[in-house]
């Protein structure tokens, strides 16, 4: 019997160690991805139960390109798109996954990005042919036309979100109430979610990409007991990559092959900067002009020297928002700083930074060290 309960004590330790946080593994499902912010299910017409923080935005988006979907009858060659309120969608598979992302293929050229970041990012990019899109909200939620690229959903739950045309394109809601898209080659459809309510500053942002300022997005946040990093890009022929290259730095490298200046949204968590009080801006090795203003910061994409903007967000989330206007490309690197290093640091669920991403509390590596060792003496002394 003692024999049996040190074995078991074991199996446990050994379970709690391997798995991040001291959470047990789930299973895995190539039809659905869950992640800190976003989970979803991908079905083979729609990527359904579209959920960030666990509140359902839509039941489904589903994407057609244009030649398929009129081929096929359903949709006619003339339609408006406030009539277009049924799609179904072509051979959707989740592809790939990476600690804050999900890929999702489409057939064709057409693909789905989820982004597990806190605006719970969908991007829906229509590749080398026109596609139609179509988002099937919950029946809790409603939307609201801003402008042919903007459309506003807000969910039962209080969550809000806009969707945001990148290039040509254009989004309505349609006859049924959901959102409609139609998205040229080269395009793209992004859903931004606002869990805590959306503010002036989203709809600043929301501009910016839209107007095809904003080159892409960039965020480094807490995730079992790691600082992780996320990229999103708008921009055609644009790369982002973003690392933690300190105790207190994030640096952002991006690359694009024409020299167009543009922006780019980075979010930075406490645990990331080592705190948010007073941040600085390094670009390819000077010091970047602090802005107060998304006129100037605008105005910098075009201006003699690259500029940065940062807007606090609230206490609780322990994050802020630095965005970045390079005045020029090709290859251009931001780092992004703290002037105090030593600053203690929180989780994002507000918890002490010891990393811990749920379980029992304090049950770290240490602890589960401490357990085996026991049972190891418990196995010897029988």
């Amino acid at each position: 019997m003692q024999r049996s309960l040190a074995l078991a004590c074991i199996g446990l330790m050994i379970a709690a160690v391997a798995v991040p946080g001291g959470a047990v593994a789930a299973p895995s499902d190539d039809s659905a991805y869950a992640g800190a912010v976003v989970s979803f299910d991908v079905q083979s017409n729609a990527v359904a139960d579209y959920a960030v923080n666990d509140q359902t935005v839509f039941d489904s988006v589903s994407v057609k390109s244009q030649s398929k979907a009129e081929s096929s009858g359903r949709v006619s060659s003339d339609v408006s798109l406030k009539a277009l309120v049924d799609l179904k969608g072509s051979g959707l598979s989740l592809a790939s996954q990476t600690k804050a992302s999900a890929h999702v293929d489409v057939q064709g050229s057409a693909s789905m990005t989820a982004h597990d970041n806190a605006h719970g990012i969908l991007v829906v990019s229509s590749g080398d042919d026109s596609q139609y899109v179509v988002a099937n909200l919950s029946s809790e939620s409603s939307a609201s036309a801003q402008s042919d690229s903007r459309v506003t959903v807000e969910s039962g739950d209080g969550v809000e979100g806009t969707f945001v045309v990148v290039g040509d394109g254009k989004v309505t809601v349609n006859d049924d109430g959901d959102v409609s898209a139609k998205l040229p080659a080269d395009s793209k459809l992004v859903f931004r979610a606002y869990p805590n309510g959306r503010s002036d500053e989203d709809e600043s942002q929301e501009q910016l990409i839209a107007s095809g300022k904003a080159a892409g997005e960039v965020y480094a946040m807490q995730r079992d007991g790691e600082v992780v990093t996320d990229t999103v890009t708008y921009g055609q022929q644009t790369t982002l990559s973003a690392e933690q290259t300190g105790e207190s730095t994030v640096e952002v490298t991006a690359d694009r092959a024409t020299s167009e200046g543009k922006v780019v949204i980075t979010t930075v968590s406490e645990e990331a900067v080592g705190s948010l009080s007073d941040l600085s801006v390094e670009v390819s090795g000077g010091a970047a002009a602090e802005v107060s203003s998304y006129s100037k910061l605008k105005s910098a994409v075009d201006g003699d020297e690259s500029a940065y903007m940062v807007r606090q967000q609230s206490s609780a989330s322990a994050r802020a928002d630095v965005l970045v206007a390079f005045n020029h490309f090709s290859k251009r690197t931001a780092s992004i700083s703290s002037a105090d290093s030593d600053a203690a640091t929180t989780t994002e669920s507000g918890g002490d930074g010891s990393g811990s991403s749920g379980g029992s509390p304090g049950f770290g590596v240490g602890v589960a060290v401490v357990a085996l060792a026991a049972a190891a003496f418990a196995l010897r002394d029988r």
